[in-house]
């Protein structure tokens, strides 16, 4: 086995709970750590060459959104030699293999890239993060065990738990939403409304429900795609390797209100699963304003800070826009934008 998982789990020894298994079962196997929080083509490059010279044939995926979508890149690539070539795996490539078996065991509560298509890998010469959407790249076995989370620091359960939402809300009032990706999406959002508090402040509790939320979050939009939230999230990680769930949590309200007009009575429903009370009596604008107000409330109680005033210079502001509009996940958005339209929404988070 080839067990991919970051150097922090290691060293704080939540990787060893699955290495303990794989001891008890005498089952060979050999770790590979060179793994980035925003995992670059080099790291993808390095796990390449370790998995051969590994003799592995399948992977062990410990940790967050990075080590899973490392060990993605890596079995895609091991599977389908022709994209050796990183910067290929881009968009939707047209890949022929399922990559090689990977077991997913997640240590957050929020990427849920241990059920999705997509991976995110960073380009590092142009500064930018690739969008990989890929129907071969799924994990067999997915692992969610909340004792697996529990070691999680208040920022970082905090971060990926605002993430989960994300993917929740976006999946939602996505152009590709339909009823039963609507049905994974608003029971989401009612999850993690109720459990990220307990989750951030340490609780049982609400590390099972962001362990559940997070997951049904990931069923859903995997289906059906994301938005501009994660479109404008992705070139600050690039940039500046602002963590993803923070860049998400800051940007969400600022594009929930953006997004609004296109969105019909869905806000209603958002607002309803976020424990708004009393939405049948109010207007259009006032269940909208509700949706908006939850979100940016539940933020605040988990410590998120609201606005990018100390990411984002403003300078790079054309650069970022750009980017984001360029983003795999843009023409998702419910609603129709541009690039200017994009500057503007990172101006009004400065």
């Amino acid at each position: 086995m080839f067990v991919a998982s970051d150097p922090d789990l290691i060293k704080f020894g939540v990787t060893a709970k699955v290495l303990a298994v794989l001891d008890g079962a005498a089952i060979e196997y050999s770790v590979f750590s060179e793994i980035k929080p925003n995992p670059t083509i080099e790291n993808v490059q390095a796990g390449v060459a370790a998995f051969k010279a590994s003799g592995a044939d399948c992977i062990v995926a410990i940790g967050g959104g990075s080590s899973m979508d490392t060990a993605k890149a890596i079995g895609i690539i091991i599977a389908n030699p022709e994209f050796a070539d990183v910067r290929s795996l881009e968009g939707v490539a047209p890949t022929k293999n399922k990559c090689v078996p990977i077991i997913a065991v997640p240590t957050t509560a929020g990427t849920a890239a241990e059920v999705t298509i997509n991976y995110v890998i960073t380009d590092v010469e142009k500064n930018r993060k690739m969008v990989c959407v890929d129907v071969h790249d799924i994990p067999v076995v997915a692992v969610v065990d909340p004792d697996m989370m529990a070691t999680m620091p208040k920022g970082l359960t905090a971060a990926t738990g605002m993430d989960a939402l994300t993917h929740a809300i976006e999946g939602y009032i996505t152009g590709g939403a339909w009823a039963l990706s609507d049905m994974f999406h608003i029971e989401a959002i009612r999850i993690i409304a109720r459990s990220l508090r307990g989750a951030v402040a340490g609780t049982d509790e609400g590390r099972e429900g962001m362990a559940l939320g997070q997951y049904v979050a990931g069923m859903g939009f995997s289906n059906v795609g994301l938005g501009i939230v994660h479109s404008m999230a992705h070139p600050l990680g690039a940039l500046y390797d602002t963590p993803h769930g923070v860049a998400n949590a800051i940007i969400l309200p600022t594009v929930m209100e953006y997004n609004a007009p296109a969105t019909g009575e869905k806000y209603k429903h958002i607002a309803e699963a976020m424990g708004v009370e009393g939405t049948d009596k109010m207007t259009v604008e006032e269940y909208r304003a509700a949706a908006v107000a939850a979100v940016k409330q539940l933020s605040l109680d988990v410590g998120i800070p609201a606005d990018l005033k100390d990411i984002v210079k403003p300078e790079d502001v054309p650069f970022l826009a750009q980017s984001a509009y360029d983003d795999a996940c843009r023409p998702g958005n419910p609603r129709e934008t541009s690039v200017e339209e994009i500057a503007e929404l990172y101006r009004k988070l400065l």
